[in-house]
């Protein structure tokens, strides 16, 4: 099992940092499909309350509930800050999104004991995952 196999199939709360609202970002069609598949979605982003009818918190740090995967939609000089303060909630995963790569964050990250996909969709991996698990059925 590789490590994104290991993070879609070990985790099911992902705080997904650079939500937006518009259907026909990236960020809104990554989330609503994880919802669909029955992961907890938790919105982060400053300037919204609510998205994907779950309520949006301005940062990691201020969710109330633990958190496991930090889904990364912003750029990839943001990453060490989130990396931060996914460090600081006890997260067990960073998974920056396509075209994020921030080295200097991912190390930072694994020093702490997190798992680290850069680069990679989250949505495209699960449906990779999934057909392999069917047989590609």
């Amino acid at each position: 099992m590789n490590q994104e196999e290991q993070i879609l199939d070990t985790y099911r709360i992902v705080a997904v940092v650079g939500l937006s609202p518009d259907a026909e970002r990236p960020s809104f069609r990554v989330a609503s499909y994880l919802k669909a598949q029955g992961y907890r979605i938790i919105p982060v982003n400053p300037r919204l309350s609510q998205v994907l009818g779950e309520t949006c918190y301005p940062e990691l740090t201020s969710i109330p509930e633990p958190v496991e995967v930090v889904d990364i939609f912003r750029r990839a000089e943001e990453a060490p800050a989130i990396v931060d303060q996914a460090i600081a909630v006890g997260a067990r995963a960073v998974w920056m999104q396509e075209g994020i790569v921030n080295e200097a964050a991912a190390r930072k990250a694994r020093e702490a004991g997190l798992l680290v996909v850069m680069d990679r969709c989250m949505r495209k991996e699960h449906l990779k995952a999934t057909e392999k698990k069917s047989g590609g059925r």
